[in-house]
C-alpha cells in the first residue's frame, strides 16, 4: 500500500508538471495569435534556437546550470518548510567570494577550483544562515529576512566591486576574470564550439544527486523534512527544530552561492554594480514546476533554459517578442501554483481507473 501510495504520489507531480507545462505552452499561443504571428512557427523557433547546435546547446545547458542551482537551493528550503526568497543576495555573495578569489588567488589549477567553488560555497551558506538564525532563534519570518539581505548584498556590491574589482576603464562592473582563473574548460568550449558552458554544470550535477542523497537516504534529511512537514510534531518527537532550520538555510544559501560560482565566473566572467540577478526568481519557477524534487528541479531547469536561450532567436526569425517565453514561464509558475487543482483532477482519474479494474476484477 505504501509502495503504490508513493508511486501515485509521484505520478501526480509528474502529471501536474506536464499540465502546467501544456496549458503554459497554450497560453503562450494565444498571445501569439493575438499579435498576429504564427503559434506554430513561434515555438518552432524558440525551441530551435535552444537545439539548433552544438554551441547552442552548449550555452543552454549553461544557462540551465545557474537555475539549476538556485531551484536546488528553493527547492531544499522548501522541503524543510521554509521560503528561501533570498537566493538573489546568496548569489551576489556567492559570486562576490568566487569573483574576489579568481582576481587575488594564484594557484595550482585543480587546488585553484577547490578553493573557488570553496569561497562561493562558504559565501552563500553564511548569507543563508543569518536568516536562518533569526528564524530560529527570533520568529523573524524568513520572507522578510531574506529580501532585507538581497538588499543588503546588492549594495554591497556597490562598495566592494568599485573599491576591489574595478577594471582599468570601467565604471559599472569588475574586470574580465581570466579564461585560466574562471570556470571556463579550453576543451569544454571547443567542444561545444565556443558556447559559454563552463565545469558550473558538472557541479550541478553533483548538487542534484547529493541533495537527492541528503534527502532521502540520511538522518539529516529526514529530521529536515520532518520539521517542513509539522514543525510541533518533530519537536515533540526531539528532533531539534531550530538547529535544523539553520542547517537546512545554510545549506540553501551554499546552493544559491554555487549559482553565483557558475554565473559570475563561468557565464559572464564579472560582476555588474545594480543589477539584481534575475535567476534567483527564476530558481523559484524551476522548483515549483520540479515539485521540489532534485530530479524535477534538473528536468525543468533544462526546460527552462532552452526558453531562455531560444526566446532571442525566435524574436530575430519571426519578429514575436521575448517577452513572450517569459509569459510563458510566468502561465506555468500560476498553473504550477495552483497544482491542488490538477492533483484533484488526476486523483479522480486515478480512483475511477481503479474502481474499474476493481470491479472486472469481481465480476471475473
Amino acid at each position: 500500500m505504501k509502495k503504490t501510495k508513493y508511486r501515485s504520489q509521484s505520478g501526480n507531480a509528474f502529471l501536474v508538471a506536464v499540465s502546467a507545462v501544456i496549458l503554459g505552452l497554450i497560453g503562450g499561443a494565444v498571445l501569439m495569435a493575438a499579435i498576429g504571428s504564427n503559434p506554430f512557427m513561434g515555438f518552432y523557433y524558440l525551441f530551435r534556437g535552444g537545439l539548433m547546435n552544438i554551441e547552442r546547446i552548449g550555452n543552454t545547458l549553461a544557462t540551465a546550470t545557474t537555475l539549476m542551482l538556485v531551484g536546488l537551493s528553493v527547492a531544499f528550503a522548501f522541503k524543510t518548510g521554509l521560503f528561501n526568497i533570498g537566493a538573489s543576495g546568496q548569489m551576489l555573495i556567492g559570486g562576490l567570494c568566487a569573483t574576489l578569489v579568481a582576481h587575488k588567488v594564484f594557484l595550482p589549477r585543480p587546488l585553484f577550483l577547490v578553493v573557488l567553488v570553496a569561497s562561493a560555497l562558504i559565501g552563500g551558506a553564511l548569507w543563508g544562515v543569518i536568516p536562518g538564525f533569526l528564524k530560529a532563534r527570533f520568529n523573524v519570518h524568513e520572507v522578510v529576512a531574506t529580501i532585507m539581505m538581497n538588499w543588503i548584498a546588492y549594495w554591497s556590491i556597490y562598495y566592494f566591486v568599485p573599491a576591489y574589482l574595478k577594471g582599468p576603464s570601467l565604471e559599472t562592473e569588475s574586470a574580465s576574470i581570466a579564461i585560466s582563473q574562471s570556470l571556463r574548460a579550453p576543451w569544454l568550449t571547443k567542444l561545444f564550439n565556443g558556447s559559454y558552458i563552463n565545469y558550473g554544470f558538472f557541479i550541478a550535477i553533483v548538487c542534484v544527486i547529493i541533495i537527492r542523497f541528503v534527502l532521502d537516504k540520511t538522518t539529516l534529511g529526514f529530521g529536515l523534512k520532518a520539521v517542513g512537514s509539522n514543525r510541533w510534531c518533530a519537536e515533540y518527537a526531539g528532533i531539534k527544530v531550530n538547529r535544523n532550520v539553520v542547517i537546512s538555510m545554510m545549506i540553501a544559501g551554499g546552493l544559491a552561492g554555487l549559482a553565483g560560482l557558475t554565473f559570475y565566473t563561468g557565464y559572464s566572467r564579472n560582476m555588474q554594480i545594480g543589477v539584481m540577478p534575475a535567476q534567483g526568481f527564476d530558481g523559484i519557477a524551476v522548483a515549483l514546476l520540479g515539485a521540489s524534487n532534485p530530479l524535477g528541479v534538473l528536468f525543468s531547469s533544462l526546460f527552462f533554459g532552452i526558453l531562455q536561450s531560444g526566446k532571442g532567436f525566435m524574436n530575430a526569425m519571426t519578429s514575436v517578442p521575448p517577452e513572450i517565453a517569459d509569459s510563458i514561464i510566468a502561465v506555468i509558475i500560476y498553473f504550477t501554483a495552483t497544482s491542488v487543482l490538477f492533483q484533484r483532477f488526476w486523483d479522480r482519474i486515478a480512483r475511477r481507473r481503479g474502481s474499474r479494474r476493481a470491479d472486472q476484477r469481481e465480476e471475473e
